[in-house]
């Protein structure tokens, strides 16, 4: 018997999937929860074979809550369901060592073969998924940064205004803009949010 996590915010969403997966003869949920913090608790009190993890709830994302578990209870596989397909999520869950990614939008079968899956010990990722890191894989890494560059980035993924990352780095406002205009031409992007998932996606930052 396969035991199973349900990790998602929404009830109706949560009963749905118990009442699919316990159809099953050789699947049970054995608990659900509505947060990341309430999975981490329910992975280490129920250790179940595989966790169902949303992406998107309060309090903290799925992708941080499957860090969490993996390092807590590493026997314990977590597979990504949601309605979410972007490249930075997707990327974001393998790299925290989620066993799949799945949308909500997969048949039951189709659902109950990727936990068994999972269980098995395999990969299971649906095929726009699988698409998006192939296509990420083949994309050719950006020209390297400089290390004030990074610097200057790495401030500004944490939130800091130009003139704040000036002050921390001890530079002109005007000399972070000029560093920024750098960034943004190395990693061919517009703006410094697309500036930082690039940065993140491949690993620079």
């Amino acid at each position: 018997m396969i035991r199973i996590l349900l990790v998602d915010d929404h009830p109706v969403v949560r009963m749905g999937l118990r009442g699919m997966l316990d159809l099953e003869p050789d699947l049970t949920v054995v608990g659900e929860a509505s947060s990341g913090a309430e999975g981490l608790d329910q992975a280490l009190a129920l250790t179940p074979d595989i966790v169902l993890m949303d992406l998107r709830m309060p309090g903290g994302d799925g992708v941080e809550a499957t860090g969490r578990i993996l390092a807590a209870a590493p026997g314990v596989r977590v597979m990504v369901l949601t309605t979410y397909e972007s490249d930075r999520d997707i990327l974001r869950a393998i790299e925290a060592g989620a066993s799949g990614y799945l949308l909500k939008d997969a048949s039951p079968q189709e659902l109950a073969d990727a936990v068994r899956a999972a269980a098995r010990g395999e990969t299971v990722l649906a095929p726009s998924v699988a698409t998006t890191i192939v296509r990420q894989m083949r994309s050719p890494a950006p020209p390297g940064l400089s290390a004030r560059e990074t610097e200057v980035l790495r401030l500004v993924a944490r939130g800091l205004t130009n003139a704040d990352i000036g002050k921390e780095l001890f530079i002109s406002e005007a000399t972070v803009k000029t560093h920024l205009l750098r960034v943004f031409n190395k990693l061919d992007v517009a703006d410094r949010t697309a500036a930082v998932t690039t940065a993140m996606r491949h690993g620079i930052i």
